[in-house]
């Protein structure tokens, strides 16, 4: 496929690419072609007002307090046919720090993607605001576009081209001039250098993965949104990804993660919000977080099988199995040792304790329990 038709059909199929269609004077997406390499123009003069250029990024020295601002964010699905109305986010308020890792986490349907799609210009809210590095999307959807770098769920890459052609191509189309990409640096941070000539079809899954994080940064924005990044990819590559994201916070790079991978988010986000039926129904630091959840588990094994509980545990939440038993208590107003006193009055010896404490996933299970609502995404 020769450099020309590549353009036309990069031009013809824009979601390939990941990017909103463009259309019309007023270019409401980022720029097709390079400006460092500007083709002369032939058409005749244009009689219409020249469409006023975006505000650009603050700069360095003004930087915003928040990454993203979302208040009274509200998106409706129009009824299709047989299939009523739905209402995917009801009011979303949410404020994301400069700087954070930011977790955003939810069942399937919760409103998640819908959230992240209103960011990225692919889908229109119904209602509320949204800024992304203190620039709004509706008073200025250029300048917000290329605030904010999105890695989606969806693996939609042009199977004919090499990851060095996707790179340039994608940094061509958001106006990056040649001098100023970076395309050797990204392929070698995803590790993706010594496929750089290969064909998008050729590389694995993991490896489509991380191509889709290098294609989210090459406009070096501000946010990076990372939509299920890891999903398929193994362990190894896993981490290495993680590597990357951290250097890349590092930097000062904010970035917002949903995954289902709980340990994941417990690990890497400084916040978390968890998103339910197209509500936010918890938002706060990750530490915070996990102690709002009073349950710690007591696990002892005793010196016998025991046939039923002792009834000196009569008072605590007991699972028993054999010699195991385990004592769920409430840390904030029992003592561990309440619950040991306990054991001992059975006449019970322990052989061997431990404890477990809450972890993300019982906040999760916790919070997403509630009957299911009307939304989705």
């Amino acid at each position: 496929m020769t450099a020309i038709n590549r353009g036309v059909y990069a031009f013809l199929h824009p979601v390939l690419l990941g990017l909103p269609f463009i259309s019309g004077p007023t270019l409401s997406g980022p720029a097709i072609m390079d400006r460092s390499d500007p083709m002369p123009d032939t058409r005749a003069p244009d009689t219409h007002p020249t469409p006023t250029p975006p505000a650009p990024i603050p700069p360095a020295g003004a930087q915003p307090a928040l990454a993203i601002e979302l208040r009274g964010l509200t998106k409706t699905y129009k009824a299709s046919g047989k299939a009523p109305a739905k209402l995917a986010l009801k009011g979303i308020d949410l404020s994301i720090p400069r700087g954070s890792v930011y977790g955003l986490l939810g069942p399937n349907g919760a409103g998640k993607s819908t959230m992240i799609n209103i960011l990225a210009g692919l889908v229109t809210k119904s209602g509320g605001t949204a800024k992304i590095w203190g620039i709004d999307i509706d008073q200025d959807p250029r300048a917000a576009r290329a605030a904010i770098g999105v890695v989606p769920q969806e693996l939609n890459m042009d199977p004919f081209f090499t990851p060095r052609e996707l790179l340039d191509l994608q940094a061509g189309l958001y106006g990056v001039p040649k001098r100023e990409r970076q395309t050797e640096r990204l392929l070698e941070a995803v590790g993706l250098k010594d496929k750089a000539n290969a064909y998008a079809r050729t590389l694995s899954g993991g490896m489509r993965r991380r191509l889709m994080v290098a294609k989210a940064m090459v406009h070096t924005p501000p946010v990076l949104v990372l939509d299920e990044p890891t999903a398929g990819v193994d362990v190894e590559l896993r981490q290495s990804l993680w590597a990357h994201v951290r250097e890349l916070n590092r930097a000062g790079t904010t970035v917002v993660l949903t995954t289902h991978y709980l340990e994941e988010a417990q690990e890497l986000c400084d916040s978390i919000a968890i998103v339910n039926h197209g509500q936010v129904v918890a938002c706060d630091s990750t530490d915070r977080l996990l102690r709002t959840l009073d349950r710690k588990d007591l696990v002892a094994v005793v010196d016998r099988d025991l046939t039923e509980v002792p009834a000196t545990l009569a008072g605590f939440e007991v699972a028993l199995k054999g010699r195991q038993l385990t004592v769920q208590y409430p840390p904030s107003r029992v003592k561990v040792g309440e619950v040991l006193n306990a054991i001992a009055a059975a006449g019970l010896t322990i052989v061997d304790l431990s404890t477990k404490e809450s972890d993300l996933e019982d906040i999760f299970l916790q919070l997403t329990r509630a009957p299911a609502g009307n939304g989705e995404g």
